[in-house]
C-alpha cells in the first residue's frame, strides 16, 4: 500500500477517535505527500515518500528546539508528540555502530584524512546509507570527529 493511501486511511481512523493530534499531524503528512506529487507530476515511490517524512520530521525538530530557546516547553513538548506520530512511518534509524562502519568505509574509499575532506566523506557515507533512517545531522558530526581525531 503506498503511503499517501496508509495515511489517508489513518487519518479517517483518527477523525472518528476524535484524537486532535495524530489528526492534526496526518493531515500534514498527507498535504506534503500530496504536494511533493504535484511537483514531481507523478506518483511517489517509497525513497521518495520517506524523504517527505524526514524532512517533516526535521522541521519539528527543528521547531521544538527554537521553542525551547524560546522559553515555550508547551510548544517544543507539542512538536516532539508529532514527530513520534510522524516517525512511526519511518524505517527503524541506523544505528550509531552502522553508521561509524560506513564511515570507516568510506574514509578508505575516498582516502579522507584531514577535517577538508568532510564533504567527499559525507558524500561516500550519505551515499552507502541511502534509502535507510539515517540523521545527516549526525553523521556530519561523528565524520568530524573522526577526521579531527
Amino acid at each position: 500500500m503506498a503511503l499517501i493511501d496508509l495515511v489517508q486511511k489513518e487519518l479517517t481512523a483518527a477523525m472518528k477517535a476524535k484524537e486532535e493530534l495524530r489528526l492534526s499531524a496526518l493531515r500534514l503528512l498527507k498535504t506534503a505527500l500530496h504536494n511533493r506529487k504535484i511537483e514531481k507530476g507523478a506518483g511517489l515511490d517509497d525513497p521518495e515518500s520517506m524523504a517527505v517524512v524526514k524532512s517533516l520530521v526535521k522541521q519539528r525538530r527543528e521547531a521544538a528546539e527554537e521553542f525551547r530557546k524560546g522559553n515555550r516547553p508547551d510548544r517544543a513538548a507539542q512538536e516532539e508528540k508529532e514527530i513520534g506520530i510522524l516517525e512511526k512511518y519511518l524505517p527503524a534509524a541506523v544505528s550509531e555502530d552502522a553508521v561509524r562502519q560506513a564511515i570507516e568505509e568510506a574514509l578508505q574509499e575516498t582516502g579522507a584524512a584531514t577535517p577538508k575532506d568532510v564533504g567527499k566523506v559525507m558524500k561516500a557515507v550519505m551515499g552507502r546509507l541511502a534509502g535507510q533512517n539515517v540523521d545527516g545531522k549526525q553523521v556530519n558530526e561523528l565524520v568530524r570527529q573522526r577526521l579531527s581525531g
